[in-house]
């Protein structure tokens, strides 16, 4: 089974300011993923020609099966609101997803701590911290039947604060206690692979990789952490024609 984790930065490349659909459907095709996880998704947004990217991405990979997440709900400049679940499904948003060719018997959805008003961060090459207004953070998760069994898929995308994804972090793993183990969490955690291991309890799966940023990486963002998993797992990145980001495929057996 190949799991990917991939931040498509909607859809696009640091190089353009606009997406190519195309492009992008041919990108996730190359993957060749069974199950994937994307963040930074848009739906029904000007600047991706108003695409459902989930479904074009479903159609590329052949995932019957497949959810987007709201974590913002509008458009970025406009309307930009905390998402609650509650939109309607051609609505404007923006959030995450998570795709699968092998069947879903359930899905879960996590909502997770919300950075309680603007909050200090120190930016390199700046002698004190500015003040930023962090998103509202969301997380999911898919019970699949796979050809290595019944387990689960989570997908999530962490805050950026240094001193508030890993609260995020163990607020997920505590939510994801009940679920069929094994426990697959993916996702852009914006941390290293040695905190977020210490910080979730679970175990990173194949070598460490860097993903980010895309043409020199010297950081991993973008993790599998494993709960139960007592199989093999073989890990690579691949550059792809959009994202700032690396995917991190995870070959599985």
């Amino acid at each position: 089974m190949r799991l990917v984790t991939f931040n498509i930065l909607h859809g696009r490349s640091p190089e353009r300011s606009e997406v190519d659909i195309a492009i992008f459907a041919d990108a996730i095709k190359s993957l060749d993923a069974d199950v994937l996880a994307l963040q930074e998704v848009d739906r029904n947004q000007v600047r991706s020609g108003r695409a459902d990217l989930t479904a074009v991405a479903a159609d590329a990979m052949g995932a019957d099966h497949h959810l987007f997440v709201a974590a913002l709900a509008g458009s970025p400049g406009a309307t930009w609101t905390a998402a609650t679940g509650e939109e309607q499904p051609d609505s404007a948003a923006y959030g995450i997803a998570l795709l699968s060719r092998f069947p879903v018997t359930s899905w879960e959805v996590v909502r997770l701590p919300v950075v309680p008003g603007p909050a200090p961060m120190r930016f390199p090459g700046r002698r004190l911290p500015s003040l930023v207004r962090e998103e509202p953070r969301v997380a999911m998760a898919a019970t699949i039947d796979a050809p290595l069994g019944t387990l689960t898929v989570a997908n999530t995308h962490l805050s950026f604060l240094p001193w508030w994804h890993g609260h995020q972090l163990r607020t997920l793993v505590r939510a994801l206690q009940a679920t069929p183990r094994p426990l697959l969490l993916t996702g852009d955690l914006n941390m290293g692979a040695a905190k977020a291991a210490r910080v979730s309890g679970l175990t990173p799966l194949g070598e460490p990789s860097a993903t980010f940023p895309v043409e020199s990486p010297t950081a991993q963002l973008d993790h599998v952490l494993a709960d139960g998993f007592d199989g093999t797992a073989r890990a690579s990145v691949r550059q792809l024609p959009v994202s700032d980001h690396l995917a991190l495929v995870i070959d599985l057996e």
